[in-house]
Order: C-alpha cells, then sequence, then structure tokens
C-alpha cells in the first residue's frame, strides 16, 4: 500500500460509521433461536455470530459500530455489552445499540432498509461521510478497508460484497450479474434460477450482505424507498434493483481473504445443516478459517471458566478427543470424542463415544452415550425449560443442566443441550442398534436409550 493510498484509507475509515443488523429471527435455526436472536447464537466453542462483523469491523480500524436490534435481544445485548465496554466514547469509538423504537412511525423494522431508515436521525448526528452496512449472522474474516477504498476510487453509489457460491447454494442469496468492470448490471434476490458467472459454470456471485454508501446518497435511496407502492423495504430486494434500474453506478466488490490472494472463507449458517458444518470445520487439521491468527483476533466475552480436563487411562476407559476443540469448563471423564467441537461446562461421562458432535454450552452426555458415524447430522433440542426436577432435558444418555444466572446466556431460557444426531433417525443410541426410530417420537424430542427404541 503506498504513502498516498494508505493516508486515503486513514482518512475513509476514520469517517465511516458501521451499521450492523441483528434483528433475524432465524427461524431456520430452530431451537438454537427459540430464546435468543440469530446473531447471538453460539459459534466455534466460545464465540457468538455478532462477534465476527464487529471484530472485522475493530481489525479494520472503524470503530463507530452500531448494532440494530428487534427480536429476542436480551442476551445479545448482555453480551455486547459485555464484550465491548472497554471502548472509549471521549475518543470517538463505540459499539452502540440501536433497538427498534418506532422512530418514524407505529411500526417496527419490516426490512433491512427499514431498519436502516428508522435509524437516520442517529446517523445523521454522527455525521460520516460513508456508510458500511453489515449482516449480523455470518462467519468470515473480512477487512473492510480495501472495500472502502474500491468504492471511493470507483465513485460508486454503492459498493456491494460478493463472494461465488455453487450455483445451487445461491437460490439461499442476492446474485448480481456484473460486467468486465465489476460494475452489477442486475441484481436478483433468492431467484430459483441464479444467473451463473459467465466462464465459470456452477457457480453464480452472491451478495454478502454488505454495502457501502456515501451517507447522503444513502439518506436519499432510503427516503425515496419510503414512498414507493409495494417496496419491501429490503437493500436486495427493492433498493439495490431500483438504483440499477435508475443508472446508478452500482460496482460489486470481490471479497478476498485477509492476505488477498484467495476468495475468502465466507459462511451464511442459516440452517441446521450449515451451522453443524462451519462449526465442524474448524476441527481440521488446517481449518478454512483460522481462529488462531494472532494479527485478526476475533474479539469475545471470555467466560471466566477452568480449563478442560481429561480423566481415567483404563483399558476400557480412557479420556481423550482426537481433531477436536474442547473450550474451558469441559470435563471429558473415560470417553473418547472424535472431530467434535465441545463448548463450555460440557460434561461427557464414562465410556461415551462422541464422533462428528457439536455440543452447545452446559450440556451432560451419559454414560454410555454413543453417537454412530454415517448419516448426515441434525441439531435437535432437548426439552427448552427441562422438566420441573431439576430442569434435565428428557434423555438418561444426554441432559441438559437448566442454565444459573451468570453461568451461560444471561436472558436465554432453558437449557442448551442441541448435538448433531441423526436426521434419518433417533437422537441417541446408546447401544448403538436403534432400528426403528418413529417420526412422532423425533419430533416430540424422544431418544434411543439402552435397550430400546423408544418408538412412541
Amino acid at each position: 500500500m503506498t504513502p498516498q493510498v494508505s493516508r486515503l484509507a486513514g482518512l475513509t475509515v476514520r469517517d465511516t460509521l458501521a451499521l450492523v443488523l441483528a434483528g433475524g429471527r432465524g427461524t431456520r435455526l430452530g431451537a438454537l433461536t427459540r430464546h435468543r436472536v440469530k446473531p447471538a447464537v453460539p459459534f466455534g466453542g466460545k464465540y457468538r455470530l455478532i462477534d465476527f462483523p464487529i471484530s472485522n469491523c475493530i481489525n479494520s480500524g472503524i470503530r463507530r459500530v452500531g448494532v440494530l436490534t428487534q427480536y429476542k435481544a436480551h442476551s445479545l445485548i448482555r453480551h455486547i455489552e459485555d464484550t465491548w465496554g472497554f471502548l472509549r466514547a471521549e475518543l470517538n469509538e463505540f459499539v452502540e445499540i440501536l433497538p427498534a423504537q418506532q422512530r418514524t412511525g407505529g411500526g417496527w423494522y419490516v426490512g433491512t432498509a427499514d431498519a436502516v431508515y428508522q435509524n437516520l436521525d442517529i446517523v445523521e448526528a454522527h455525521s460520516p461521510q460513508f456508510v458500511l452496512v453489515l449482516g449480523g449472522d455470518h462467519v468470515y474474516k473480512m477487512d473492510y478497508v480495501p472495500m472502502l477504498i474500491q468504492h471511493v476510487a470507483s465513485g460508486a453509489a454503492v459498493t456491494v460484497g460478493c463472494v461465488e457460491v455453487p450455483a445451487a447454494e445461491a437460490r439461499e442469496f442476492g446474485v448480481a450479474v456484473v460486467d468486465a468492470q465489476g460494475r452489477i448490471q442486475q441484481f436478483q434476490e433468492k431467484s430459483p434460477t441464479p444467473v451463473e458467472i459467465p466462464g465459470k459454470p456452477g457457480f453464480a456471485l452472491a451478495s454478502m450482505g454488505i454495502y457501502v454508501f456515501q451517507t447522503d446518497r444513502l439518506m436519499r435511496v432510503l427516503l425515496e424507498d419510503q414512498e414507493r407502492q409495494g417496496s419491501c423495504h429490503d437493500f436486495g430486494r427493492d433498493i439495490l434493483p431500483a438504483m440499477i434500474a435508475a443508472g446508478e453506478p452500482v460496482q460489486a466488490f470481490a471479497f478476498r481473504d485477509i492476505a488477498g490472494n484467495t476468495q475468502g472463507y465466507w459462511r451464511d449458517v442459516g440452517n441446521l445443516d450449515a451451522y453443524w458444518q462451519a462449526n465442524l470445520e474448524l476441527t481440521a487439521v488446517t481449518p478454512p478459517l483460522d481462529l488462531y491468527d494472532r494479527s485478526w483476533p476475533i474479539w469475545t466475552y471470555q467466560q471466566q471458566a477452568p480449563p478442560a480436563k481429561f480423566v481415567f487411562d483404563d483399558p476400557d476407559r480412557r479420556g481423550v478427543a482426537l481433531d477436536s476443540l474442547v473450550s474451558g469448563g469441559c470435563i471429558i471423564s473415560g470417553a473418547r470424542l472424535r472431530r467434535s467441537l465441545l463448548f463450555s461446562f460440557v460434561h461427557v461421562k464414562d465410556r461415551a463415544q462422541l464422533e462428528e458432535v457439536v455440543v452447545l454450552p452446559h450440556a451432560e452426555i451419559g454414560e454410555r452415550a454413543h453417537s454412530p458415524r454415517g448419516d448426515r447430522e441434525r441439531l435437535r433440542h432437548s426439552s427448552g425449560h427441562g422438566d420441573r426436577r431439576g430442569g434435565r432435558g428428557r434423555s438418561p444418555a444426554l441432559r441438559g443442566q437448566r442454565r444459573r444466572r451468570g453461568a451461560g446466556d444471561a436472558g436465554d431460557a432453558g437449557a442448551e443441550v442441541a448435538l448433531c444426531p441423526l436426521s434419518g433417525g433417533c437422537r441417541w443410541c446408546c447401544a448403538g442398534t436403534c432400528t426403528s426410530p418413529s417420526t412422532a417420537m423425533r419430533s416430540a424430542g424422544g431418544w434411543c436409550c439402552p435397550g430400546s427404541c423408544c418408538a412412541r
């Protein structure tokens, strides 16, 4: 980076306000979002999804961040306050919560663009030259400075962060069709037949939900959108297509990794399969997402927990973990883990065998519990609030302890023991021989316990 470009980067970053959209319900994540908003969902053993975009801002030098919240936001707000309270307002650095307050009328946020529109007075008060709009529920590491520099250099009205994805997956995203200069000619929002990249069949250019605007242009297009009949007030469905139709320069930014050499790691963990897969990717010898990179740390609230403990070294029971991530406070008591990820304060008891399993905080895995490998795995949830006899889940093989205030998500009700059970069968087969799992049993959150298949 030349001195001139470096100076431009510094000025641009200091004059940028980031707005993180963190109000999504995340209904496709099922029980994981029963008591919390999607950006507050745990990830990677110790993080929350919201930690990734905010950490990217701080590491990029963007120290003014607003987080727009709406649904089930208590645990998200507590987490942000605990994590980012060290920023100094007198130095014009902050991560502030912007809850839905019906500031412009009687309605709540009805779309991504409307969420920003309802906070335009706060944007004006901070007087940024640029506004960086981010989603709060994607997993990635990104330096936003190159995108800001490209936006300034190109003179675009808006720059859209884009990433190549398989065409079969592109149906879940907005898809950009660009010319040779990277200018977006067409934008499709969740089209069943996304346009593929010319010369690269089977792939499409998907929007990452990251946008850079000049503040005055952002205010203008949002005001125009509010007057547009039939608008959903969404950036992908309404704002971008309208700007393209009006002939405004809408530019794509090709997302690269921190080193700038290859396409960067980016995951939308919007459903249970994607969530399970993204967590297990971290157990690889060389994971695609490097959480050990000290030059680009992912910041989070550090819960006070003792080191993980592995006990017993007998011939028939040995506490071991292979190709796995085990968080603080866990006890592996004569059990065996392989390619699994355990969040904090998980207790795995004697002779349990777990493979390709994700265990959320404060779960208890019973003796001889067995997760056979081979079928596609999904997340389920034990009884959301436990029973009244101490807050246990339904299974003697896998029990989640009810949360105590201060011992997990201070505002998330119920015990979180969501693991990766078999999608085509029951949740756990302690004997490894479940032969006729019942659909009714699965939907009721049932289990296969030793010696029976629990067909209800």
